[in-house]
């Protein structure tokens, strides 16, 4: 399963707020096997939303978009979702009456609340008032972290992928003269490598098999100067 995420909010762009959303989610997407393919932050206009989404959801099998819910005149995901799938906002019965079960009437909240694309799945926001919802394989998260990671828990079990094995070795070795051995590691085995500099070289090895990890892992360890093996 390939996925993207899509992060919405001008305070993101500016560095206002740190964009903590996105690293959560690529964490637990990757926990469960789905290869997160596009990270992207765009602002909050509707035109911006609404192509980006568009374009990432024929291209993949899930998007997740989070932030940009509410009444304020800056939450504008729902409408650019809808108009990314040529869809009205409307009135969700569903949002409104689960609104209306956590005490909630309509005169509490701005009318736009519980305004959702037309023919979408809500999703009820246990840790806040703004419904979520799913518009085919999009699924729009609130933006404020805990109500975030609340929503997603409640479709988390609808992405899964092929789960992998990592393996990452510590490398007393200059990153450039361990090109080779890294072009040796791909062709010898079936394996993704990476690899990050700092006071050692972190080589790490990404494999669906347990087994060709670990085999891959002896390697490098054989072949250069590895100072410490440790599980990701």
């Amino acid at each position: 399963m390939n996925a993207a995420v899509v992060t919405v909010g001008d305070e993101l762009l500016v560095g206002d707020t740190e964009n903590t959303n996105a690293t959560w989610l690529c964490d637990r997407l990757d926990a469960r096997g789905v290869a997160v393919r596009r990270v992207t932050v765009v602002p909050d206009e509707v035109s911006e939303i609404a192509r980006v989404v568009n374009e990432y959801h024929a291209e993949y099998d899930a998007v997740i978009v989070t932030g940009g819910l509410g009444p304020t005149h800056d939450d504008v995901t729902m409408e650019a979702v809808a108009a990314a799938f040529g869809r009205d906002l409307a009135a969700n019965e569903e949002a409104a009456a689960w609104l209306a079960e956590r005490g909630y009437s309509g005169s509490d909240l701005a009318a736009e609340t519980t305004h959702l694309p037309a023919d979408c799945r809500p999703l009820p926001n246990e840790a806040g008032v703004a419904p979520g919802a799913v518009v085919e394989s999009v699924y729009v998260l609130p933006g404020v972290p805990g109500e975030m990671k609340a929503m997603f828990e409640r479709v988390e079990a609808e992405f899964a992928g092929t789960l992998t094995h990592v393996l990452t070795v510590d490398v007393d070795e200059p990153e450039s003269e361990l090109l080779d051995r890294f072009a040796s590691l791909r062709e010898r085995f079936d394996v993704r490598v990476g690899s990050y500099p700092g006071e050692v070289v972190t080589v790490k090895i990404t494999a669906e098999s347990e087994g060709e990890a670990e085999r891959a892992a002896a390697w490098i360890r054989e072949h250069a100067d590895a100072v410490e093996e440790r599980s990701a």
